[in-house]
């Protein structure tokens, strides 16, 4: 799936992506500034948290409630070693009960669960984004 959007159809992005995404492991790759945060807002919303959704990068993890599953929100962008994810027992996280949503995957390549959703993000110069989703 491709789709171009501006950030006014993020709610409309967000539920297409929960009907498209064949996992609950959502990994979202994009340059800083490319939506990811924003992206998983809404997508938090829409699963029924009442939860304040904030990116977790000093703390690695934020769990929210969901309506009916957990959502783990992972940033990795300041590990600089996927051995610090390890540590922390990210693979703990990886229960199918629940939903994992991770920014910057590309830190901890090697620790991927064996079925995900890969989204990639980018932004263009006229403030649009660009949004493409890989089932593997």
């Amino acid at each position: 799936m491709k789709l171009n959007y501006q950030i006014e159809e993020l709610e409309d992005i967000a539920t297409q992506i929960l009907n498209e995404a064949n996992s609950k492991y959502i990994l979202f790759s994009g340059e800083m500034g490319a939506g990811k945060t924003t992206l998983i807002k809404e997508l938090v919303k829409q699963l029924g948290s009442k939860n304040k959704v904030s990116s977790p990068t000093f703390s690695l993890v934020n769990e929210y409630e969901g309506e009916k599953n957990d959502i783990y929100h992972f940033d990795f962008y300041r590990i600089d070693d996927e051995t610090e994810a390890f540590d922390m027992g990210f693979e703990d996280y990886l229960d199918d009960k629940h939903y994992v949503f991770i920014e910057w995957p590309e830190k901890i390549s090697n620790l991927w669960p064996e079925h995900y959703t890969f989204i990639e993000l980018k932004l263009d110069e006229h403030n649009s984004r660009s949004l493409t989703l890989h089932e593997f």
